[in-house]
């Protein structure tokens, strides 16, 4: 179900809760939303449509993929880029890194581990900084 940018930046500020088997559907409507948003947004995470849950979603070179309490544990190659956000205004600097290394949950909520590079992994840390209450 495509659902609501949630635009209340005292909300987006909290720290998400861990997600749990329960909140698959979650995971569904945060792929619907992005993908009804595909002109203008290439990442989401769930409080951007009004649940605290950690949980986000992305592009992945065409590939939508939903990831279940995503952590960043490594991190290399310092960089400052420039944002855009769905639920914000406007574009702000932020910090990213090269390469990444993501241990997350998959629908299953099998534990994975995954490294990133480029433009994807630039999305993720968004993602991940929203699940962290922070705002770029």
């Amino acid at each position: 179900m495509v659902r609501e940018i949630m635009r209340d930046e005292a909300f987006l500020s909290q720290k998400a809760e861990p997600a749990t088997s329960e909140d698959i559907s979650v995971a569904q409507d945060l792929l619907d939303t992005l993908s009804a948003h595909k002109d203008g947004c290439v990442g989401m995470a769930a409080n951007m449509i009004g649940v605290n849950k950690r949980i986000i979603a992305f592009d992945s070179d065409g590939k939508y993929t939903a990831m279940f309490n995503p952590e960043i544990i490594k991190k290399s190659g310092p960089y400052e880029a420039e944002e855009g956000c769905l639920s914000l205004s406007g574009t702000r600097k932020a910090k990213r890194w090269k390469s990444i290394k993501v241990q997350y949950q998959n629908e299953q909520f099998q534990t994975r581990f995954k490294t990133f590079t480029g433009w994807t992994a630039q999305i993720i840390q968004h993602e991940i900084d929203h699940c962290e209450g922070i705002l770029i």
